[in-house]
């Protein structure tokens, strides 16, 4: 299955799309991700990238269509793969779309925006392995400590709540429009992602039929 996560920041497209990759073997490419292991090893693009991660703004179309056609082109895509985070303009979608690519389905987790602020505000991520915790619905064993490699838990930039504010209405504006754009091509499937996460999931398989 060649599939694409779509929705708000925030809204569980990491989750879930964790737990389809594990039941269909097939990887998850966030370029979420991708964007910030560039700026941590300080490459030329994690450069040009930074401040824009900081602000809440999106990257450049041209930056992200680089990342996500070397990605693709690596042997375990072979199968399959799971886009999460990528398109987020129609531009990226129409730049998908000229690589060759056939998407089987487009999966969208609608969440209201109150949800997300407080979801995202409270979300703490380790400083080394990245694992990802919540102040009220996750927390650690210590405070502010990684429950996994015991190094310190940080809030992201682009956690911070004016970020996300910001976030939010650059994904209404810019991102949501790709609802249409898929539901047009016939690819297009909605599930709510409120309530607890395995609910979330039995949503989605029946929605992917797997």
């Amino acid at each position: 299955m060649k599939l694409i996560m779509l929705g708000a920041p925030g809204a569980g497209k990491g989750t879930q799309a964790k737990i389809i990759s594990e039941k269909l073997n097939i990887p998850t490419i966030s370029t979420g991700a991708a964007i910030r292991g560039e700026i941590e090893k300080g490459s030329e693009i994690g450069l040009k990238v930074n401040d824009i991660i900081k602000s809440g703004n999106l990257v450049s179309d041209e930056i992200v269509l680089e990342l996500i056609e070397a990605r693709l082109k690596e042997p375990d895509c072979a199968n399959g793969f799971i886009l999460d985070g990528f398109p987020r303009t129609i531009n990226q979608a129409d730049g998908l779309s000229k690589l060759g690519y056939k998407i089987d389905k487009v999966l969208n987790i609608d969440l209201a925006d109150e949800i997300i602020i407080d979801r995202l505000s409270g979300r703490r991520e380790c400083s080394k392995c990245h694992a990802i915790f919540h102040v009220t619905s996750n927390p650690p064993k210590v405070e502010g400590i990684c429950d996994t490699c015991g190094a310190e838990l940080s809030i992201r930039p682009d956690d911070k709540k004016e970020v996300i504010v910001n976030r939010l209405n650059v994904f209404h504006e810019v991102t949501e429009p790709l609802k249409a754009y898929y539901e047009e091509k016939g690819i297009l499937v909605s599930v709510t992602g409120c309530g607890k996460v395995e609910d979330t999931t039995k949503a989605v398989f029946e929605a992917l039929g797997v």
